[in-house]
């Protein structure tokens, strides 16, 4: 049974991939915050990137599979990545990097796709850029850069978020003039899942294939979580339509892990 290690297991997108994987795969998970639960799950291990080598846990479990879900400061994570790449070479296994569309934030004219190249205007966006160009340097085999768009879906920050500004009766931002796609998190660890099984390689866009106004989206949204006359503030930063959406072109998925707005909108609003 091939091991996996999830980084970043106890956060929304860790996790969720750990309950999708962990009956398919010797799965095994990194957690932060002191939690009991973690605690005494045999399967989740204490990491804290500021302070510890990766390498030390890496040769301990020596994973088939790691998937890089971290959140944190952006030199402790460039440092775990480098240590990852290292690794890597090492054993010849793999890493699955999740990145993001901000990868493409200073092109807005246009969607990205999976080839385009990558520029940014935000610290965020090239700390991610640092490493996938580490990544793109390893033999295809070794990498998956899967760049998402915002995350939606039962249970999600962004959700919760919403029902929080909301409920509060407190005026939502939107951006009337920003073009975006998304996706919601049952569908994303559905794709990494077939990514693992099928030993996908290369870089994938896991958004939904059509496109969006984000105040739209956050309109339909809304509605389908049930509330009638929600207030909005309009955010204007530009003129003219502004694109941070990453769509696929070159690595398709199969039909039914390909998604949609709607089924993005529907999704998020389960309880």
């Amino acid at each position: 049974m091939k091991r996996i290690l999830i980084l970043g297991a106890s956060g929304f997108i860790g996790n969720s991939l750990y309950k999708e994987l962990c009956s398919y795969f010797d799965t095994h998970g990194t957690y932060y915050t002191e939690n009991d639960f973690f605690e005494k799950n045999h399967q989740f291990h204490h990491f804290d990137m500021e302070t510890e080598n990766i390498s030390i846990l890496l040769e301990s479990l020596k994973p088939d599979f790691i998937v890089s879900c971290l959140r944190g400061g952006f030199d402790a994570q460039i440092n775990t990545h480098f240590e990852i790449i290292n690794y890597l070479l090492n054993y010849r296994k793999k890493l699955i990097f999740l990145s993001s569309a901000n990868v493409f934030d200073a092109f807005t004219n246009y969607p990205s796709y999976e080839y385009d190249k990558t520029l940014s205007q935000s610290v965020y966006g090239r700390f991610k850029i640092k490493i996938e160009n580490a990544l793109l340097r390893l033999p295809n085999k070794q990498y998956n850069i899967l760049r998402l768009p915002m995350v939606f879906g039962k249970g999600s920050p962004r959700v919760k978020q919403i029902r929080t500004i909301l409920d509060l009766n407190e005026p939502l931002e939107v951006f009337p003039n920003v073009v975006v796609n998304a996706t919601e998190i049952g569908k994303v660890t559905q794709q990494i899942h077939y990514i693992i099984n099928r030993n996908r390689q290369g870089v994938f866009h896991l958004g939904s294939d059509d496109l969006v106004h984000q105040r739209d989206l956050v309109e339909d949204l809304t509605r389908e979580l049930g509330y009638e006359n929600p207030l909005f503030k309009n955010v204007y930063d530009s003129n003219f339509d502004r694109f941070l959406a990453v769509l696929p072109k070159d690595n398709k998925l199969p039909k039914n892990l390909q998604i949609s707005i709607q089924e993005v909108v529907k999704a998020s609003a389960k309880l």
